[in-house]
C-alpha cells in the first residue's frame, strides 16, 4: 500500500511539473511571438497599427459626403480612387504655374507633376491581389510604382520617401494587414502628365 501511495504520488508531481514547464514554455513562445509582432499578437493586427499610424487611409480610401463633411467610405477600405470619378474641373496650366495642388475627394491630385490616383491596396488582382511581399518593400522603400525596381517613381503625395527607413519586418507587417482586407475591384485610372512642359 505504501509503495502504491509513493508512486500515485510520484505520477502526480512528475506530471504537475511536466504541465508546468509546457505552460511556461508555451507563455515563454507567446511572448517571443508578441515582440516579434511589435507587441501585437498577430503580424497584421501590428500591420494595422502601422497602416493606421501611417494614415494610409487618408489617400487610400474613397470618401463620402455627409453633413459633417467627407467620411472614410469603409465598404471600401484602401480600394484607391473610384474609377468612375473625374479629376476636379480645374484650370491645370494655372495650377501647375503657381505650384499649386488641389483634391476633391482626397484619392486625385493635380499639381505640378499632373494628376495622380491613389492606388488600390485590397487583395483584389486590381490591387495588390498579385503582389509578392517583396515588391512591397521595394514600392515603400524605393518608391517604385508596383514594386518594380525598373518601375516609375511613385507621385505626390505619397510620401514613400517617409518609409525607406522603417524595417522590412514593419512592411511586411503592413502587407500582411492588407492582404487580409476585403478584396475590391477597382482599377484606379493611370496618372497624367502635366499640361506645362
Amino acid at each position: 500500500m505504501k509503495t502504491k501511495l509513493i508512486f500515485i504520488c510520484t505520477i502526480f508531481l512528475v506530471t504537475a511539473l511536466l504541465y508546468n514547464g509546457c505552460s511556461e514554455k508555451e507563455k515563454d513562445t507567446a511572448e517571443i511571438k508578441q515582440m516579434q509582432f511589435g507587441g501585437f499578437e498577430s503580424q497584421v493586427k501590428w500591420g494595422e497599427h502601422l497602416v493606421t499610424l501611417g494614415g494610409c487611409n487618408d489617400c487610400h480610401t474613397p470618401k463620402k459626403m455627409t453633413p459633417k463633411g467627407p467620411v472614410m467610405d469603409m465598404e471600401l477600405t484602401m480600394s484607391g480612387h473610384p474609377a468612375e470619378l473625374p479629376p476636379p474641373e480645374v484650370d491645370r496650366a494655372e495650377i501647375e504655374k503657381k505650384g499649386l495642388i488641389v483634391t476633391r475627394e482626397l484619392t486625385s491630385w493635380i499639381g505640378p507633376w499632373g494628376i495622380s490616383y491613389s492606388a488600390n491596396l485590397t487583395p483584389d488582382p486590381t490591387g495588390i491581389g498579385n503582389w509578392q511581399e517583396s515588391s512591397f518593400i521595394v514600392a515603400l522603400k524605393d518608391g517604385k510604382y508596383k514594386g518594380m525596381p525598373s518601375g516609375r517613381t511613385l507621385l505626390p503625395p505619397m510620401p514613400w520617401e517617409f518609409f525607406k527607413d522603417i524595417s522590412d519586418d514593419e512592411i511586411k507587417a503592413m502587407f500582411a494587414y492588407l492582404k487580409s482586407l476585403k478584396p475590391v475591384k477597382n482599377l484606379v485610372p493611370q496618372p497624367v502628365p502635366p499640361v506645362l512642359k
